[in-house]
């Protein structure tokens, strides 16, 4: 499927956290929604990214921003990356990456001349009324929490 335009409305979602706690996108209208896309749980520039969140986190709660990670692997996986970074926010398991179609950041990529699918590194600010605000392609890890902070400050 095709990535989400902004302006579009945001794919309704239920996934496990790390937790075993159940989120739907539907529990959090009326108030902002970041959905921050990884690869994979505990690899280098994964860890950066969501560590730069949670140490934005205060900010992101002030705002009343739900932040969430989602990649695939289980919620097992998502314990262990939490617990070893001290990440306090939910990170969703999307084992059968059904969520990253809907969104349309599982797509085709290679490594090392090696094609495989995957989740590619996007994120999706949707607004109070569940419509995709902005979404930000291809991101660099460096600065993108702050950034996505911004918006989310200015809506």
């Amino acid at each position: 499927m095709p990535l989400v335009e902004p302006g579009k409305k945001a794919p309704a979602f239920s996934l496990p956290d790390q937790e075993g706690h159940v989120h739907r996108l539907a529990d959090y209208a009326g108030r902002p929604v970041v959905l921050f896309f990884y690869p994979k749980d505990d690899t280098p520039g994964c860890t950066k990214e969501a560590c730069a969140f949670r140490d934005n986190l205060p900010r992101f709660k002030a705002s009343k921003a739900a932040v969430f990670g989602i990649s695939i692997l289980d919620e097992a996986s998502k314990a262990k990356f939490a617990k070893k970074f001290d990440l306090t926010y939910p990170l969703l398991a999307d084992a059968d990456h059904t969520v990253a179609e809907k969104y349309g950041v599982w797509q085709k990529k290679s490594l090392y001349g090696r094609s495989f699918m995957g989740n590619v590194r996007t994120t999706y600010l949707i607004d109070a009324a569940g419509k995709v605000s902005r979404r930000w392609d291809n991101v660099k890890v460096d600065g993108h929490a702050e950034e996505v902070l911004e918006a989310v400050e200015e809506l």
